[in-house]
């Protein structure tokens, strides 16, 4: 196995995701890659809990948009813009986010692929400096 690191080494990235082996397998996806993933957790409460008590900040994130039991990311959605956190929404149903404030940040449709949501996230933290340790 290479010691070199992967194309997120350095990089804290949130996942949301209320289904478990669709979060199981993106945190696989996410470390590989080198990056430091915080959670994955299935619902607002506990992205907003753990986004406050990121420190050192988060890098990135990657949202489910529908979290079961009537709940959106959009609270998350929200919190991470007035961070100024990039963020990419990771959903089988992209018309819940067409909404003017979040209209214009990256979707992936399910089901996502590997190199696809790993691209997705070099894209987004291509003008952005690993968090400072």
């Amino acid at each position: 196995m290479s010691q070199a690191p992967g194309p997120l080494a350095g990089r804290r990235v949130l996942l949301v995701e209320d289904e478990y082996l669709i979060a199981e397998t993106m945190e696989e996806w996410l470390r590989m890659a080198g990056a430091e993933v915080i959670g994955p957790v299935p619902s607002v409460a506990h992205a907003l809990a753990l986004i406050e008590g990121a420190a050192p900040r988060l890098d990135g994130a990657v949202l489910d948009v529908s979290l079961g039991r009537g709940e959106t990311a959009r609270p998350i959605a929200d919190r991470l813009n007035e961070l100024g956190v990039p963020f990419v929404f990771a959903t089988g149903d992209l018309r819940i986010i067409d909404d003017r404030v979040h209209r214009e940040r990256p979707r992936l449709e399910k089901p996502i692929r590997r190199l696809q949501l790993l691209a997705t996230l070099e894209a987004l933290f291509a003008s952005r400096s690993p968090t400072s340790r």
